[in-house]
């Protein structure tokens, strides 16, 4: 279940949760409130009603609103890093290696409850605890991708790293592009269409040991 389906489940005021259940509660309705309104004009009353609860309950878990985002950004962005992990461990095959990556970038800004808003589209970034986090998931899923293509390659920690993120970040911004653009081509053709250009690019480079791409 996630945060968000919990946070529908435990909405009526006066239920007792466990404290994690309770969280996690509070986590879904906070993301709710600043998907919709963004940080700076989401409250603290706005989440508690939201959860239904009492401001108290919600400052009990959560001192101040910057401490919720902070929250959230490590719970998505962790999500993100694992996506891309899975994606690049799911097969041996490159090819579908890279559509499996670019895969993971669409279902991630897919997820109906938006949290990629708060990773990569935050009215937030002159924070800096925000920008950090921002940066490492953009570098966590850089660096998994150049594990792959250094292996493979043989080329230079600087030189897979350079690769790494362009694919990340043409994998992000595509993806992102495609969902404001209200899904105009189907998400299966979209991945396809970026994993040809995609590879065309990086199967120009040998595979480590052998004259073949």
């Amino acid at each position: 279940m996630t945060a968000i389906e919990q946070t529908e489940a435990a909405r009526p005021r006066g239920t007792r949760l466990p404290r994690r259940a309770r969280r996690n509660q509070l986590l879904g309705a906070a993301q709710e409130v600043f998907v919709a309104q963004g940080y700076h004009a989401a409250a603290m009353d706005d989440i508690a009603e939201r959860a239904g609860v009492s401001k108290p309950v919600l400052y009990q878990h959560f001192p101040g609103k910057l401490d919720l985002y902070l929250a959230l950004l490590d719970q998505h962005c962790e999500s993100l890093i694992q996506a891309v992990r899975s994606a690049l461990a799911s097969t041996t095959d490159n090819k579908q290696r890279v559509r499996a990556t670019m895969d993971a970038y669409f279902a991630y800004v897919e997820d109906d409850g938006g949290a990629f808003r708060l990773v990569f589209e935050s009215d937030l970034t002159n924070e800096p605890a925000v920008r950090e986090r921002v940066d490492k998931v953009t570098n966590d899923c850089a660096e998994a991708i150049c594990d792959v293509i250094a292996e493979d390659t043989g080329l230079s920690r600087a030189e897979s790293m350079l690769l790494a993120s362009g694919l990340g970040g043409l994998a992000q911004v595509v993806a992102r592009s495609w969902l404001h653009s209200d899904r105009s081509v189907p998400r299966d053709q979209a991945v396809q269409l970026l994993t040809s250009l995609a590879w065309r690019g990086i199967a120009g480079f040998p595979l480590h040991g052998t004259e073949h791409h």
